[in-house]
């Protein structure tokens, strides 16, 4: 009976095939698409940039003008900021590997 039982699972698991099912952009769409994430990056990169310059300021002026914490705050700003794009360059191969092709089986 066990065999039987065996042998009646392992026809059944064999009969049903999975479908794998890839993403694919639409005719005419990827150029624009990578186009928009092209100024998105462009866009986040100059976000660091602008975060280090107001960080930087917010050092000197915190020493120019005696003030402590404002000196505080510009020094945990260029921690953050260098910790974003520590993460900005590891996120997206950690997503990849997950991911993978994108392809999803049904």
């Amino acid at each position: 009976m066990n065999t039987l039982t065996t042998l009646s699972q392992s026809a059944t698991y064999q009969a049903v095939s999975f479908a794998t099912v890839c993403p694919t952009a639409p005719p005419g769409a990827q150029v624009p698409v990578d186009q928009i994430m092209g100024y998105v990056l462009w866009a986040v990169v100059a976000l660091f940039v602008v975060g280090i310059v107001v960080a930087i300021a917010a050092v000197v002026a915190g020493r120019v003008f005696a003030m402590p914490h404002a000196s505080r705050a510009g020094v945990v700003g260029i921690v953050i900021v260098f910790i974003a794009v520590i993460l900005y360059l590891i996120l997206p191969g950690i997503v990849t590997s997950m991911v993978g092709a994108g392809c999803v089986s049904w």
